[in-house]
């Protein structure tokens, strides 16, 4: 299985997931990932350059900076994340952060993607994830965290991805009981789908990320198996996995299945899968 993805992502893959793969199953080095990301940093400490392959453009976005901070979080280099915070506390100084910046109109970017400067709890609540899980202490991450507990408490309806951004949030933030009465109350939300394309929804484990997740108890084992065994089974003929929304442009096609494919490997991988 890793033999096979290993060939897709050396046909098919941009250097950063080359790197990353390098890294995580090949005893490939951390700095090199690191390197990698930087390639796509921004004078203002922030991230662009499709570092998030639907968010098009040059100028530094949220999206950009939530994929920088999870791979900085990947090999462990929290160091990095310093410039980041400083791009957040100017660019989002209240710790709720937007979907989409403004500055990105007149760039290409997926229809689904705002540009609206509105912040809400689907990226600030993955970034403050990123952020806890590198054991970072900062006010910014102090006001971010304080606006996910306040959106999680009163959440009464929601999407797929921002449930999984709450899940996130809550695996890494430091208050463990707190987290877990919070996975109690929304793990009996359903998730809306109005607006997605014609089966777009997220797996099981896509909530549950690893085995120690708060969202892990919301499933049977029956159920979770189930799902893995299907995640295991995705591996297409070329060695690579496939994602589960559309590509709004062809070559964010080839960039996302690379994700998706180290992706499903390192969820095997926490699961006991895969060695």
């Amino acid at each position: 299985m890793i033999e096979r993805a290993r060939n897709f992502i050396w046909l098919n893959a941009r250097t950063l997931e080359q790197r990353w793969f390098e890294h995580a199953f090949d005893g490939g080095a951390a700095h090199a990932v690191v390197q990698a990301v930087l390639a796509f940093r921004n004078d203002d400490g922030g991230y662009g350059h499709a570092l998030e392959p639907d968010h098009r453009g040059p100028t530094s976005q949220p999206l950009h900076v939530l994929r920088a901070l999870q791979m900085f979080g990947e090999v462990n280099a929290p160091e990095h994340a310093e410039p980041v915070l400083a791009w957040l506390e100017a660019t989002c100084p209240d710790g709720s952060v937007p979907f989409g910046m403004s500055t990105s109109k007149g760039h290409p970017m997926a229809p689904w993607v705002t540009a609206d400067d509105q912040g809400g709890l689907l990226l600030t609540s993955q970034i403050a994830a990123a952020l806890h899980a590198l054991e970072l202490n900062h006010p910014w991450l102090d006001r971010a965290t304080d606006y996910c507990w306040q959106e999680i408490e009163r959440l009464d309806h929601t999407h797929p991805y921002e449930l999984r951004g709450a899940v996130m949030f809550l695996d890494e933030v430091p208050d463990r009981a707190r987290a877990e009465l919070a996975a109690e109350r929304i793990k009996h939300l359903k998730p809306s789908t109005e607006g997605y394309a014609e089966g777009e929804s997220l797996p099981l484990h896509e909530y549950a990320r690893k085995p120690s997740s708060v969202a892990r108890a919301w499933f049977s084992e029956q159920e979770l198996e189930n799902d893995l065994d299907e995640l295991q089974n995705g591996q297409q003929e070329d060695g690579g996995w496939n994602f589960g929304f559309p590509a709004f442009t062809p070559i964010t096609h080839f960039e996302w299945r690379s994700i998706a494919t180290i992706d499903a490997l390192l969820t095997l991988r926490r699961y006991g899968r895969i060695s």
